[in-house]
């Protein structure tokens, strides 16, 4: 810049919570990246019982989208991938529109593969504290109806070609 220029006309540029309006000095550069070291930005990590529990079948702009590996109800767990985050308040005003609308989604997604009786939406958390949203087909008659899902019984592996054909038939779904 010639000296005495102003930076009233430069585009601002952000780095995280910093707004710049000139190209900063290699020192402060230096020191930006200390204080970034210092404290890394959070970073999304899958709960292990999640990762074990399900499989993914897709990704959305917000959620991993997985399938749960027990066969007995068709169910969909959406995990935010957002580090940190155990209730849905805490989610940006943009990510729980997001949720909402993926969570939509999913649901209907569910009901036109299965024709299920009956789409369960729910996030409790009270086990895995991580966000997430289970979607689960139910049908009159199936496991425990009417009966809530959890806690009953015990899971049922899906044979693999079963479980691939209906994670390519989700996939379809959730794409149309």
């Amino acid at each position: 810049m010639a000296s005495g220029s102003s930076t009233t006309n430069l585009p601002e540029a952000h780095i995280g919570n910093i707004a710049i309006k000139s190209k900063p000095s290699p020192k402060k550069t230096a020191s930006l990246w200390k204080t970034l070291e210092e404290y890394p930005l959070d970073v999304f990590k899958l709960d292990h019982r999640l990762a074990n529990d399900s499989v993914s079948i897709m990704r959305t702009s917000l959620c991993d989208i997985r399938m749960s590996k027990d066969c007995r109800w068709p169910w969909l767990v959406l995990v935010p991938q957002r580090a940190g985050i155990t209730e849905i308040f805490e989610l940006t005003p943009l990510d729980q529109v997001m949720l909402t609308f993926e969570t939509e989604m999913a649901a209907a997604a569910l009901k036109k593969v299965t024709g299920a009786t009956k789409i369960n939406i729910a996030a409790l958390g009270n086990i895995v504290r991580q966000l997430h949203v289970h979607v689960i087909a139910r049908f009159e008659g199936d496991a425990n109806w009417p009966g809530p899902v959890w806690g009953y019984g015990t899971a049922e592996a899906y044979e693999d070609a079963k479980r691939d054909e209906f994670i390519e038939t989700m996939r379809e779904a959730l794409s149309s």
